[in-house]
């Protein structure tokens, strides 16, 4: 198995790992405070942006950040609610088969931005409902911001499978 493969596993893996049972306005707002939080920490900025159905519940955008990322953002989420995965996922999918979106799916890059940093928002029996996103690090750190408040979130409530 190549490293590309272990690489799309484990990205599977983790949308499989990380999933609610429910999801409330009320747990948007403080799973986003949590990825504030970490982005403090870490000190570095970011904008994050969290939508269920289309409809956003949580957004704020660090000092540092610009409009771009705002625009990332969306690309992003298109990504994830066009393909029901991780936009890291599908672009390191894209990358492993050496292929564009325009080529492959005959989609835009200015629609749909394949670069990590959105995450599905899965609710389990359900499926894929939203997203929890991030601009403004490398898109591997995006993602990996995303992954670890996710993971610690969930561990800390009974929102997770058992």
């Amino acid at each position: 198995m190549s490293d590309d493969d272990t690489l799309l596993k484990e990205l599977l893996e983790q949308e499989e790992e990380l999933q609610f049972i429910r999801f409330s306005n009320e747990m948007a707002l403080e799973l986003g405070l949590a990825l504030l939080k970490e982005a403090r920490t870490r000190s570095k900025p970011v904008a994050i942006d969290i939508s269920r159905h289309g409809l956003q519940l949580f957004h704020f955008a660090m000092e540092g950040t610009a409009i771009d990322n705002g625009e990332w953002i969306r690309r992003k989420n298109n990504v994830v609610q066009r393909f029901g995965h991780s936009s890291f996922y599908v672009g390191r999918s894209l990358k492993q088969a050496g292929r564009t979106m325009e080529e492959k799916y005959l989609i835009s890059s200015q629609e749909y931005a394949a670069h990590g940093g959105a995450f599905p928002l899965i609710i389990r029996g359900v499926g894929v409902v939203g997203t929890v996103t991030v601009s403004g690090l490398p898109q591997q750190e995006d993602h990996e911001l995303v992954v670890g408040v996710l993971r610690q979130f969930l561990a800390t409530r009974d929102t997770v499978r058992q």
